[in-house]
């Protein structure tokens, strides 16, 4: 929900269970809005929502609609992933759940790995992270932003900051992966930043 806390800041309800997701959201916000996530107490009894579709809007869309029917306010939904060139786009919308199980970054990992040592060592390594963000309100979609960040995947985990793919994707421009960089620059430029950069102009129209 986006609803008034203070004189001075909003509540964002986003969702998702996703913690990791979550906390960026939050540090990219700052201090205007009071950040909370289908873990709260109060969206306990929220159900799961069926990640179904075969696009990253279509999931966005399917959670912020689904959520939006069970509260007040805006709802902000978020589905994103890794693209990688040489897999004809995989990861995509399974990136969370490529290695089978929903959110085992270590197994996800390593069959991207596994994919891409199937390929000519020529193989150039381009890929991107996408997001695609919803906002909908009472079961209506309002609005959707899309942003992505373009960069290489290197042949082995480095760095133990951030999550997902992070430690093997390198940003064009930098010569360290996202969980080298740390959260201030990460946030400044990834996928995520991007789309929500779109929000935020959106809602302060």
């Amino acid at each position: 929900m986006l609803s008034s806390v203070s004189d001075s800041m909003q509540r964002f309800l986003i969702a998702t269970r996703n913690s990791h997701k979550t906390e960026e959201i939050r540090s990219m916000l700052g201090a205007v809005y009071e950040v909370i996530d289908l873990n709260a107490e109060e969206c306990s009894h929220f159900p799961e929502v069926a990640e179904t579709g075969t696009t990253f809007l279509e999931n966005a869309t399917l959670k912020a609609v689904e959520i939006s029917k069970l509260t007040e306010g805006i709802i902000l939904s978020d589905d994103s992933g890794l693209e990688v060139d040489a897999l004809g786009g995989e990861p995509g919308v399974y990136s969370s759940r490529y290695a089978g199980k929903d959110g085992d970054n270590e197994a996800n990992n390593a069959k991207l790995m596994n994919e891409l040592g199937k390929l000519d060592a020529n193989t150039l390594r381009s890929a991107r992270f996408r997001c695609v963000m919803v906002l909908a309100q009472a079961g209506e979609v309002l609005a959707y932003f899309d942003g992505s960040v373009e960069g290489s995947i290197i042949s082995e985990l480095t760095g133990d900051g951030g999550f997902g793919y992070d430690p093997l994707f390198v940003p064009d421009g930098y010569d360290q992966t996202f969980a080298q960089l740390g959260e201030e620059i990460k946030n400044t430029l990834s996928h995520r930043a991007n789309a929500l950069k779109k929000v935020v102009q959106y809602l302060n129209k």
